[in-house]
C-alpha cells in the first residue's frame, strides 16, 4: 500500500474511477443485450428503439475513455447490421 500522501490520494482516485468505469461498462452490456434480445425476438420497432439507446450509451462511454473508440464503433456497426436484418425480414 502507498505511504506518501499523494500516492494515497492517487489510490483513492483510482478506486473511484475503477468503480465508475465498471458501472458504465455494465450499463453498456445491458443495453447491447437488450438490442440482441429484441433482434432474436423479431421485434423491429423495439430493436430500433433499443439500438438508439445503445448507440448513445456506447458513444458516451467511448468519449469518456472507458472503452476504445474503435471498439464502440465496431459494436455499434454490428448491432446496426443485426437490426437492419430484422427490418428487412
Amino acid at each position: 500500500m502507498a505511504n506518501h500522501k499523494s500516492a494515497l490520494k492517487r489510490a483513492r482516485q483510482t478506486e473511484v474511477r475503477r468503480m465508475r468505469n465498471t458501472a458504465h461498462k455494465t450499463r453498456a452490456k445491458t443495453a447491447v443485450k437488450a438490442v440482441k434480445t429484441a433482434v432474436t425476438g423479431n421485434d423491429p420497432a423495439k430493436a430500433q428503439e433499443t439500438l438508439k439507446e445503445a448507440v448513445s450509451l456506447l458513444q458516451k462511454i467511448a468519449d469518456k475513455g472507458v472503452i476504445h473508440k474503435k471498439k464502440a464503433s465496431r459494436k455499434i456497426s454490428r448491432l446496426a447490421r443485426a437490426v437492419n436484418r430484422v427490418n428487412l425480414a
